[in-house]
């Protein structure tokens, strides 16, 4: 049936297809977009085949650990462009907002009694696979899960990859299969199903549609839910069009510098699209065929050897190619950890090497300790890390380089290597825009010692886990203007 490949479709239980049932449903929970989205193009290809009407649901629970209004208002602002988009279309878009805790209880199950199939998303973090192994135990009908996270499939791996450079070798080897498999870009156009005569009238007045005040992010109505006000929302906007129109700046204006100037903050060429692909607002197929449209590149320029080396595989520019070093291999070994192991956000996670760094000083006299109000509110004694904390309040996001100092130095300034984690955990998943992610995880795993290697000689509590020290980090990068606009005067 249809053209999403078979290793991208998961059953999630053993309920059959009712043929008898009213429509397709699709639950849209982590790929919020109308477009490259393997899932949507899945649930058509379903109404297509049982001549189904086709039933989009994003819903937005207002319950989830750490739910803000920062969260919320990015999630709210993909949903009105998502109902835009669908609005003129063969679906049935059903947005469906929680205004108290546990509304929404019930709803999944109401929409499948009448489904004859429901389809959903296949994300390995988060509370997200928890959600959908529940869910499917209670449905009475057949329910998949589909991956399209990334430019290679979550099954494609048999095993969790230790380095980077392990992970890029296979990457190397396997990515070229895969460039003819990608979603298309309209997973709707064609296609010719019967539209919903009537939605259910006791599902739409027990669990009434979002109002357009809520979607339109009115701050009035965001006021009014269950969530934590104290994180607001930042000046950064949600949804497919913003996530576009971020792509298309950075591979104007920026893409030629970021080989170079990446790691500088004060050159601002980080692309900015690490909130958009975590909430599934934009996906990585459409960014690699955009980037792949502007090198006028073709699998023909690859380099035919699997060497694991960062640069010249894809034959593309110099910028390019570090671009997709970070946006592919990084962001995909995340995915590779979180879908094969459930520990993946845990201290025992860590490789064993790092484990016994860690463990043998933890004891170590610590020059500074801060607490995690201290630490949140950016009250430490160092310049550079409060302004990258500053940042996180702000706008959500911190500098990718200066996160790797921000997480080595709550190592080195808290009580413990697990309180670390935990503070960095609980720092990164309540600001960041893109916490909450695999790619995070990524990040905070790395200060502890995760895809990286011993480094001697033996430090006071990091051992041989890498040290950064912000004295060597404010010699070597561009950060006048950073510190400018973040430092709060302190300089």
């Amino acid at each position: 049936m249809g053209q999403v490949p078979a290793e991208r479709v998961m059953a999630v239980n053993n309920s059959p297809v009712n043929t008898q049932g009213e429509f397709v449903l699709y639950w849209m929970i982590a790929y919020r977009r109308a477009r490259w989205n393997f899932s949507l193009e899945r649930a058509a290809e379903w109404a297509q085949e049982l001549r189904k009407p086709l039933v989009v649901l994003e819903a937005l629970r207002c319950d989830y650990p750490w739910a803000s209004a920062r969260l919320h208002c990015f999630i709210l602002e993909g949903m009105r462009d998502n109902q835009d988009q669908l609005g003129n279309t063969a679906a049935f878009y059903y947005p469906f907002v929680e205004r108290k805790k546990g509304e929404g209880r019930g709803l999944i199950r109401a929409l499948a009694s009448r489904a004859a199939v429901v389809i959903t998303d296949d994300y390995p973090a988060f509370f997200l696979p928890r959600m959908i192994k529940a869910a499917a135990k209670d449905l009475p009908v057949r329910m998949e899960a589909v991956d399209s996270n990334g430019l290679l499939p979550l099954t494609a791996t048999d095993r969790v990859f230790k380095t980077a450079y392990s992970f890029r070798r296979f990457l190397q080897a396997e990515l070229p299969g895969q460039f003819d498999q990608f979603p298309k870009k309209d997973p709707l156009e064609g296609l010719s199903v019967p539209a919903l005569p009537e939605f259910p009238s006791d599902i739409a007045t027990r669990w009434p549609v979002a109002p357009k005040d809520l979607l339109d992010v009115s701050p009035g109505a965001v006021g009014t839910l269950p969530v934590d006000h104290g994180v607001e929302a930042v000046e950064t906007h949600g949804g497919s069009v913003a996530a576009k129109a971020r792509l298309g700046d950075f591979l104007r204006r920026k893409l030629h510098r970021y080989h170079i100037d990446r790691n500088h903050p004060d050159e601002e060429v980080a692309s900015g699209l690490s909130p958009y692909l975590h909430f599934g607002h934009i996906s990585a197929h459409e960014i690699f065929s955009e980037l792949r449209d502007l090198e006028e590149w073709s699998p023909g320029r690859l380099s035919f050897k699997a060497s694991g080396q960062r640069a010249g595989w894809w034959g593309m520019s110099e910028g390019a190619e570090a671009f997709l070093d970070q946006f592919i291999t990084w962001r995909e070994l995340g995915f590779n950890m979180c879908c094969k192991r459930d520990d993946y956000d845990r201290f025992e996670s860590l490789p064993d090497w790092a484990l016994t760094e860690l463990l043998t000083h933890e004891h170590d006299h610590r020059p500074y300790t801060y607490t995690l109000e201290e630490f949140a509110s950016a009250k430490t004694h160092d310049l550079l890390w409060n302004a990258a904390q500053r940042q996180l309040l702000q706008e959500g996001v911190i500098h990718n380089y200066l996160r790797m100092l921000w997480g080595k130095k709550i190592l080195e300034w808290s009580s413990s290597p697990q309180e670390a984690l935990s503070i960095m955990i609980e720092l990164n998943n309540k600001y960041a825009l893109d916490g909450r992610d695999p790619n995070s995880y990524t990040g905070i795993f790395w200060v502890l010692g995760r895809y990286d290697r011993p480094f001697g000689p033996a430090r006071p509590i990091f051992g041989t886990i890498r040290y950064m020290s912000s004295a060597n980090t404010m010699r070597k990068l561009k950060l006048t203007d950073y510190l400018h606009r973040y430092g709060d005067g302190e300089r």
